[in-house]
């Protein structure tokens, strides 16, 4: 099948966001640039690993560059992007495989969504460009526009259900049957 690149680099937004109310949220990855927006749909613990991934990335791209880098400790002042995603939110695919890398010559953090494969199906190498393969979306990012990325990012997650304090399942708002209470309500 011919192979869907959607390529970005460094766009006007990139940004997690999601639809519904906790308990049943979709999650979405949106990136936007001067004559498109493209949405991905992904799951919450993609979108927890991907920011956690993104920020230990970063840190040790400033380590093992002894700082020569300009990567920002955290996002920097004035990068919150508060907005909802942007309209219409139409899914281009959902997110099978997440790749994560550092591109050195241009000191681009480089995030590729790429949906699911067949079995035996190979996923391109970060940056490799086949003809053939699953849909891909590939974001560069600067250092800074990273580090915003993933305090989103990390924001959004945590905006959820609330954690039972007895055995950290999420707590609807009627309560739940708590596996660490001998099935006792909580």
């Amino acid at each position: 099948m011919a192979r869907e690149l959607f390529s970005f680099d460094q766009p006007e937004r990139f940004v997690v966001g999601t639809i519904g109310q906790p308990g049943e949220r979709q999650f979405f990855l949106q990136v936007r640039d001067a004559r498109r927006t493209v949405t991905v749909a992904l799951e919450k613990q993609q979108v927890q690993l991907l920011a956690e991934r993104v920020d230990g990335l970063l840190d040790e791209v400033t380590r093992l560059t002894g700082g020569s880098v300009q990567i920002p400790a955290g996002a920097p002042v004035g990068s919150d992007d508060l907005e909802p995603l942007d309209s219409p939110v139409v899914e281009e695919f959902t997110v099978g495989s997440l790749v994560l890398g550092w591109s050195g010559d241009a000191e681009m953090l480089v995030i590729e969504a790429h949906e699911p494969v067949d079995e035996g199906e190979q996923i391109p190498d970060l940056e490799e460009d086949p003809e053939d393969g699953p849909a891909t979306l590939r974001v560069r990012l600067s250092g800074a526009a990273g580090r915003a990325f993933a305090k989103r990012a990390l924001a959004v997650v945590s905006a959820g259900r609330p954690p039972c304090p007895f055995c950290a399942l999420p707590l609807e708002p009627t309560g739940h049957i708590c596996p660490r209470a001998n099935g006792y309500r909580r």
